[in-house]
């Protein structure tokens, strides 16, 4: 994929997306450095496939290094990719993370994801920031098609997204390997023509 036919997308925007409850923005420096206990948290680690085994997930360093630092200091340059920190509206911190990645301009779809650490969970904060990221996806960007896959030991995601409006598609047998055992991926897709509901869906 071209970088010009990249920039034709709309991910090259970086926009400030308010709800209630959380906030959307780009990440500033206080964003990536709340991003390392974040992506060592072992439930997060563990959800998103990260990792092989829960002790691979309980010994992560929760120290951002450099590398992964200029990784998400470079995201605002991305016209392929849309990352945005998912910050609480109240508070200020930053909670984790929605992306839109792993993009087909040609076919305009890409992949969805969010990951949010302890503070994040369990609030209804991840419907929030979903139905604000999808909103704008299929208002500000051409995207046509958004999907995802959920690991099968990981339903409450699952309910999240079917709250969201996505459409379960199948399921990948035997997708990976954790803890010796090997876990299904359910995939979903949402289409800008499908009914979603509005920013305030609550999980």
């Amino acid at each position: 994929m071209g970088n010009e036919e990249a920039k034709g997308t709309g991910l090259g925007i970086k926009p400030v997306l308010r709800g209630e409850r959380v906030v959307l923005r780009p990440f500033s420096e206080a964003d990536i450095e709340a991003m390392g206990p974040i992506l060592a948290d072992p439930e997060v680690l563990r959800l998103t496939g990260s990792v092989d085994s829960t002790p691979a997930a309980e010994t992560a360093d929760p120290v951002i290094d450099a590398r992964t630092r200029a990784w998400y200091r470079g995201l605002a340059a991305r016209s392929d990719r849309l990352d945005l920190a998912v910050v609480d509206a109240a508070g200020g911190h930053c909670l984790g993370e929605v992306v839109l990645n792993d993009l087909d301009a040609r076919n305009r779809s890409c992949n969805f994801r969010i990951l949010l650490g302890p503070a994040g969970r369990n609030r209804g904060l991840g419907s929030e920031a979903t139905a604000l990221l999808l909103e704008h996806a299929f208002t500000a960007t051409v995207l046509h098609r958004i999907e995802l896959e959920v690991y099968a030991f990981n339903p409450r995601a699952r309910h999240v997204y079917e709250r969201a409006g996505f459409t379960f598609e199948g399921t990948a047998r035997d997708a990976l390997l954790f803890d010796g055992q090997f876990i299904d991926a359910h995939l979903f897709s949402m289409l800008s023509t499908d009914a979603r509901p509005g920013p305030a869906a609550r999980s």
